[in-house]
């Protein structure tokens, strides 16, 4: 696990500024550093090492060296895929050699043989080529920044900060998606101008053009296997994922919470070391389950409980290392989990993906607890629908507002925090970016599809690609530690895809084939617990003093006033801290937001 910087551009100095570009990702590559400088490029590699400790050093070049490559990720199919690339000579035993060789044997279908994450650019100094690739579900980041005839490039964008054309700029257009989603749900950034390279597309450069293509497509087609054909099918390829997850020549630890999923991974993985984070209040702490569990594995366990203090303390810490807001509450307890793990561990097996490919949400059990009034004709349902848009926010009203509109108009994922009225009474400056236009080229590719997989394919491609792996990725790595995700696997997807509605989803519960596949290694009853998330106490904590006074003063500030209502958002948190409406997901919202604009255009 690494990163990588680079740039194409007429500057003089390269040597300086690609290292300071790299001295920004440090923390991604503390192991290592590495640079490759000719005429017209500069390449910066930052190294955690993984694999092959001793010999895996980057920049790497093919045997003439007309071809160098900087690489971030693991590829977990490397050993099976260098049997193939036999005329090819290796001089070490990393990943990295593999992945150019295959370049060369297969040009840009190296891809599609690929089973892991990653992130890469190679340069063809011969041709004068640049390819650049980024993994199918987005696991590991990939930036860029054109102007003029210069391209910059670097898994995270705070490395753009030391380049000298590089104009720092806010691009407000966001604010309203990022109200809604809680994180930037589009390819574009915060910063305007740098843009990230989406999941499972490669780029060429060449002659100052840039072309992008898309390589992988989520695909979702019914098998026709038993319900016990597919609890094996899970089991089997669960146990495959987790065993090239384990492939290192450091440790491997993992992460442990109390739910099925990464309970189900350290069962099948058994690692000696196993790490959870809690909190002081009961209803929010899983350590005593994990505990538990690894009491049962006979493996060790060490726990955190994370103080309200240092949880606000962190706050923009955390927007620092994430480079673009997020008010996901789940990223802070990532943040110390993994710090908690450095201290032992290099590489970390985590739970992510269980819930977008297995149907983990509750929200999906609607189509079963409210089928009924899905019979009803859409017409009648669109009228209730506009009725109800007329009335104050009251329980139940939501559902009927969102059950009388057309999928492709209401839903935009599982976490949606502001609706469109009420970010009119939020923002002081104009929407110029609908949800609508983030999500259309989705349910555009899902027409003749059911509206549970347009909602699948939804939150695949946003919640989890946009907002849970980024976090995954930064706070891991803001910690020097590698996250790998045995779920989010391109096998494991195959299966998952494949799988009936009615395998995943009941009245009772969800993910119901994975919890009977689950349920055969788990030594505890993890594997029947309903989804909690990653819970955490900010609701409570909002409502106290130093919390309170803390996000008060925040929403006070001119820069707050710039860009919201400073009237209606104070009136959020009060109404919150009064118990008169439950608002904190909103104003925790607004709050993130504006402790990362204060990091990186206040203070930064």
């Amino acid at each position: 696990m690494c990163g990588f910087v680079g740039f194409i551009s007429k500057e003089k100095k390269k040597k300086e500024i690609i290292k300071k570009m790299a001295k920004r990702i440090e923390h991604r590559g503390p192991d290592g550093e590495g640079y490759y400088i000719d005429k017209t490029i500069a390449l910066g590699h930052r190294r955690l090492s993984i694999i092959d400790v001793k010999g895996g050093s980057q920049p790497m070049y093919n045997e003439d060296k007309t071809k160098v490559i900087v690489f971030n990720g693991e590829i977990y199919n490397f050993k099976e895929l260098k049997k193939e690339l036999k005329k090819h000579t290796f001089k070490n035993n990393s990943d990295t050699e593999v992945l150019i060789h295959g370049y060369e044997e297969w040009g840009t279908d190296v891809l599609k043989k690929l089973r892991g994450m990653f992130s890469f650019v190679i340069w063809d100094k011969e041709k004068e080529i640049l390819f650049g690739a980024r993994d199918p579900f987005g696991i590991k980041p990939f930036y860029f920044y054109q102007k003029d005839e210069s391209i910059l490039f670097a898994s995270e964008i705070k490395c753009f900060f030391e380049h000298p054309i590089f104009e720092k700029k806010l691009n407000e257009r966001l604010l309203s998606s990022y109200l809604s989603f809680s994180f930037t749900p589009t390819t574009e950034t915060f910063f305007q101008g740098v843009n990230r390279l989406d999941a499972g597309h490669y780029f060429i450069y060449q002659n100052g053009e840039l072309t992008i293509q898309k390589y992988f497509e989520l695909n979702f087609r019914e098998e026709k296997k038993t319900y016990e054909e597919s609890v094996e099918m899970i089991k089997e390829v669960m146990e495959d994922s987790v065993n090239h997850h384990q492939i290192s020549d450091v440790e491997v630890g993992s992460f442990l919470s109390s739910g099925i999923d990464s309970s189900y991974l350290v069962s099948l993985a058994k690692p000696d070391k196993t790490y959870t984070v809690g909190y002081e209040s009961p209803k929010y702490n899983e350590i005593n389950y994990a505990k538990d569990l690894a009491k049962r594995l006979k493996i060790k366990n060490k726990s955190k409980k994370i103080t309200k203090k240092e949880y606000l303390k962190m706050i923009p810490k955390i927007m620092y290392y994430m480079d673009e807001p997020s008010s996901d509450p789940a990223t802070v307890a990532l943040y110390f989990v993994s710090k908690l793990a450095s201290k032992e561990v290099k590489v970390v097996l985590s739970g992510e993906g269980a819930d977008e490919f297995f149907g983990g949400y509750n929200y999906y059990r609607y189509f079963v607890d409210m089928g009924f009034y899905n019979k009803i004709p859409y017409f009648i349902r669109h009228f209730i629908s506009k009725v109800c848009k007329l009335l104050p926010e009251i329980r139940g009203v939501n559902f009927l507002i969102r059950r009388g509109e057309k999928i492709e108009n209401s839903y935009i994922g599982v976490n949606r925090v502001f609706g469109k009225k009420e970010k009119k009474k939020v923002l002081n400056i104009p929407t110029t970016l609908t949800e609508e236009e983030i999500t259309k080229p989705i349910y555009d590719s899902l027409k003749k599809e059911s509206d549970i997989v347009k909602m699948q394919a939804i939150d695949i491609h946003f919640w989890l690609m946009k907002d849970i792996l980024q976090k995954a990725d930064r706070m891991t790595m803001a910690n020097s530690i590698e996250g790998r995700v045995p779920f989010i696997d391109k096998e494991v997807y195959k299966i998952a895809s494949g799988l009936p509605f009615e395998y995943k989803v009941s009245k009772e519960n969800t993910k119901l084939a994975l919890r009977d596949a689950a349920k055969t290694v788990i030594p505890n009853e993890s594997y029947k617990k309903k989804k909690l998330g990653f819970p955490v106490p900010i609701r409570d904590w909002m409502r106290e003093k130093d919390f309170y006074e803390e996000i008060k003063k925040t929403f006070e500030t001119e820069y707050a006033k710039k860009y919201f209502k400073q009237k209606y958002i104070l009136k959020l948190l009060e109404d919150h801290k009064n118990k008169k409406k439950d608002n904190y997901r909103k104003v925790w919202n607004i709050y993130c937001f504006l402790k990362w604009y204060e990091v990186f255009f206040i203070t930064g």
